[in-house]
């Protein structure tokens, strides 16, 4: 059978077998559903390391020590994030307001995979549909399918074990576009959760299914001139280093005030950074985007050392980081685009109003609605910042690779971050299991229509707020005196009263 179509059968067939599995996991309690979490996320613990060495042999990208780390995130610390929540049943009932709230799972789930972090995001996306009694559909990324199948089948070997129905986890093995394709858009798919290119996010929402994507990163880190600035460079390089920087939230760029400008520059070389003369820059440039204007997948997850020779250029072999002061952001400059590689733009301000305005200008020219960091100790410069910057997230004093994804920050733990309206994207949140469930509400009645009738409209009460203000106060008494909180709390009282008796 031609592959495409075997394909496109496959994806049938795991969306049926999930939707079939998930009509039986939908009755069963929040018990038996945290005990197949469990033992989920268990299974994933004790293969960390080799789905990591595996990940990192088969796409080439980062390394796999760090990859370890963020199996575990995805394992223990996403596990732990949510394991005591209630996505089952009543979650609530408000007995005052007459309102109960009730988890019902969406039905299956589309789990898009990337390449960039594939068994982390994998165990990840299972673990979170599961928790919210969905059933899931792995799609892997062609580059990456045969650690994100191992990884898969490893939670459906755990997850059936405890009880799990067959075929609530599935896994496509011949991943093609078509069959990603028709997972997208067939009935059956409740849900795309859909994590990685640009293209593949817009046609996750162009689908006609509900989905939450999330688009490219491009975060600038602000050094403002109070931050410590060793402490400040040290994250930034631990971050933009950690798995050669294919996380989207790890910072694209840096930009700081002039006052502290040689102080961080002398700072980043002390700590392994290198920065590029015009030549050099021209040459990594080249390099760093496609024909097409878009990234390009040979940068990607490579050492400095790796992108400087590949560039055609001569760096010292303790280079960790490639910089590039810049001028000028713009579509066509790489520079102030993504990088997922330890590559760096490294702009100069005047003072931090107009790095603000530079970091917006970043922002807007790509990665819009994601992430930014900034490192600071004055409070009123950060709350600025805050109130400013189009970023779901602003992450402040951290790396922002770990402390996007709740690793360093008390984010939600999460390998899926939302990027807002403002960056297409239907939420802001770092995803948990609570963005997989629909919530039915149960409202009892508290009025009756003669009640409501009661009620003057607006229009109506002008004359009669006037006079009732009038009686409550005693105004054009010489002697009234209103500056006790509970004498003006009484006289609103009486005010009121005086407008419902009318």
């Amino acid at each position: 059978m031609d592959k495409d179509l075997q394909s496109i059968q496959e994806a049938r067939d795991l969306l049926v077998a999930a939707s079939q599995a998930q009509e039986i996991y939908a009755g069963f309690s929040q018990e038996q559903v945290d005990e197949i979490v469990k033992e989920v996320s268990e299974e994933a613990r004790k293969h960390v390391t080799e789905l990591a060495k595996m990940a990192c042999e088969e796409t080439g990208f980062g390394n796999w020590e760090d990859k370890v780390i963020k199996n575990k995130l995805a394992a223990i610390d996403v596990y732990e994030s949510f394991k005591n929540e209630k996505t089952v049943g009543i979650l609530n009932e408000y007995k005052d307001e007459g309102i109960i709230e009730i988890g019902v799972p969406m039905g299956v789930i589309a789990a898009l995979i990337p390449s960039t972090n594939p068994t982390s995001t994998a165990i990840y996306k299972v673990l979170i549909s599961l928790k919210a009694g969905n059933g899931v559909v792995v799609s892997p990324h062609p580059n990456a399918k045969n650690s994100i199948i191992k990884t898969v089948e490893y939670l459906i070997e755990a997850a059936e074990r405890k009880g799990a129905p067959k075929g609530l986890i599935g896994v496509i093995k011949t991943p093609t576009l078509q069959a990603t394709n028709e997972l997208m858009k067939h009935k059956l798919t409740s849900l795309i959760l859909a994590t990685g290119g640009e293209a593949m996010v817009r046609a996750a929402y162009s689908s006609g299914t509900p989905a939450i994507g999330v688009g490219p990163g491009n975060g600038p880190a602000f050094i403002e001139k109070t931050a410590d600035i060793k402490k400040a460079v040290k994250r930034i390089v631990q971050s933009k280093t950690f798995d050669n920087g294919v996380i989207c939230a790890s910072e694209q760029s840096i930009v700081v005030e002039r006052e502290v400008k040689d102080k961080v520059v002398e700072e980043l070389k002390a700590q392994g950074a290198y920065f590029l003369n015009r030549e050099e820059r021209d040459k990594v440039g080249a390099i760093l985007m496609r024909a097409n204007n878009t990234m390009n997948p040979k940068i990607v997850g490579r050492t400095a050392l790796y992108i400087a020779s590949m560039a055609g250029i001569t760096v010292p072999t303790n280079t960790k980081i490639l910089v590039s002061e810049e001028t000028e952001v713009s579509h066509f400059n790489p520079y102030s685009r993504e990088k997922l590689c330890p590559v760096l733009g490294f702009y100069c301000e005047e003072n931090w109003e107009k790095a603000c305005e530079r970091c917006i200008e970043i922002l807007k020219n790509e990665g819009i609605g994601h992430t930014m960091s900034m490192h600071s100790n004055n409070v009123n410069v950060i709350r600025e910042f805050a109130l400013k910057k189009p970023v779901s997230r602003l992450l402040v004093n951290t790396p922002a690779t770990l402390g996007g994804v709740g690793a360093t920050t008390n984010l939600l733990p999460a390998l899926t971050l939302g990027c807002g309206t403002v960056g297409g994207s239907s939420t802001s949140d770092n995803i948990g299991p609570k963005n997989l469930i629909n919530i039915r509400t149960v409202a009892y009645g508290q009025k009756e229509l003669e009640d409501l009738v009661k009620k003057p409209c607006v229009s109506e009460l002008s004359d009669v707020v006037g006079n009732a203000v009038k009686e409550a106060t005693n105004l054009g008494s010489n002697d009234v005196d209103v500056t006790n909180a509970k004498e003006i709390e009484d006289i609103i009282k009486q005010v009121l009263d005086k407008i419902y008796q009318k």
